[in-house]
């Protein structure tokens, strides 16, 4: 058995998870989940405000110290769709590199709706499928139709559009 910790930052929110890593899967130690508003202002800038990398920074520090403090042996930290847009990501990178000492990741759309299909599903029956995933992020929103096979997920399709409650709340109530 391992401990193991993701963090995803997304456009609105940073999550951790820390989960013991079992041959039946995974057993949560922790969850959270912060606020810290990254992608502010990046769909009509293109870039990420100081302030926003700022917040970040102040919630992933929090964060470290607590998979620390779990005892994490393995860390992966995923950004999706503000960072995938900011032209000035190298300054999130750098931050996320001095705060947590490792490397984020941008992830694609794609792989972002197999993983939210990967959460979603994770507990249900696989008779109960085929099953339909909607995840509605701050930048983006991914749609994904698929089952569980031998106790795996199984997308069949996917698709992931750039409408998120921070992106289309910036857009229509200013």
């Amino acid at each position: 058995m391992s401990r193991v910790a993701a963090i995803d930052c997304g456009t609105n929110s940073l999550r951790l998870l820390v989960a013991d890593a079992t041959p039946s899967g995974l057993r949560d130690v922790y969850r959270g989940s912060t606020i810290v508003r990254l992608g502010k202002g990046v769909d009509a800038t293109g870039v990420l405000e100081p302030e926003a990398i700022e917040r970040t920074r102040v919630g992933l520090a929090e964060y470290t110290g607590i998979l620390r403090r779990a005892g994490a042996e393995r860390i992966r930290m995923v950004a999706t769709s503000a960072t995938r847009d900011a032209r000035n990501r190298e300054d999130f990178f750098g931050m996320v590199r001095e705060t947590l000492g490792a490397e984020a990741e941008v992830i694609s759309g794609d792989e972002e709706a197999r993983l939210s299909f990967d959460g979603a599903v994770g507990d249900l029956h696989p008779d109960d499928g085929p099953f339909v995933v909607v995840d509605v992020g701050g930048g983006s929103t991914e749609l994904v139709v698929g089952e569980l096979v031998d106790g795996a997920a199984r997308v069949t399709a996917a698709r992931s559009v750039d409408i998120g409650s921070v992106r289309l709340t910036e857009r229509c109530l200013p």
